[in-house]
């Protein structure tokens, strides 16, 4: 597989946004990357890039799903005291029962999406998936709860089903990871663009000057 970017359209310059659900530095990046592209007119190509994809996967790195939980609710707290504005609830998912989940439904819920509405619809089923998971604590490992997300964004429940549980979505997701592993990507976010850019969280000024040397090449 080529690891060089595909084509921007129209000049437009174009970066890579390789992403996972239950990443909080990603919640945290994501409405930075959206100000500066909007602001400065760049294309942001979704990419999936799923840290653990699988229970046992969990175990694995982190010994328990007690403390794949625990572990990963200090990195919540780190992204916290990061975002522009409080969005991130630790305490709230600190209560909850359920196992902390993997991004591999919710990687296949944004490339369902994708399908059916294509690059800007991925985005906004990620952005919306984030949102449930680090905002609302809700169980994001639940199907049914990513199809009742991808239901209030408009989709046909049973259509976008189909697509989320068919073998595209699956090939997608495994394609984006492999272009992760072409370009050496091993942690998110990281966003990727010419001219060897490679950035992952930076503060909106640091981000917004990086990006300007895409426009200004």
């Amino acid at each position: 597989m080529s690891s060089s970017l595909p084509p921007a359209t129209a000049s437009r310059p174009v970066v890579e946004f390789f992403h996972d659900v239950v990443c909080g530095w990603c919640f945290v990046l994501a409405p930075r990357l959206a100000r500066v592209a909007a602001e400065l007119d760049i294309q942001v190509r979704h990419r999936s890039f799923v840290l653990q994809d699988s229970r046992t996967e969990m175990i694995r790195v982190f010994g328990s799903m007690a403390d794949a939980k625990r572990i990963i609710l200090t990195h919540w707290e780190e992204c916290a005291a990061q975002e522009d504005i409080p969005r991130i609830d630790v305490d709230g998912m600190r209560a909850t029962s359920f196992d902390y989940p993997s991004g591999w439904q919710g990687a296949l819920a944004c490339q369902a999406a994708a399908l059916l509405g294509g690059n800007t619809a991925h985005g906004t089923m990620f952005d919306a998936i984030q949102w449930a998971h680090l905002h609302q604590h809700r169980n994001i490992g639940d199907v049914e709860v990513l199809l009742d997300i991808a239901e209030a964004l408009g989709h046909a429940r049973g259509r976008f089903a189909g697509y989320m549980r068919g073998p595209v979505a699956h090939e997608r997701v495994q394609s984006d990871r492999a272009r992760a592993r072409d370009l050496g990507i091993r942690s998110i976010p990281t966003v990727i663009g010419a001219n060897a850019l490679r950035l992952q969280t930076l503060p909106l000024p640091q981000l917004r000057q990086a990006l300007a040397a895409l426009v200004h090449a």
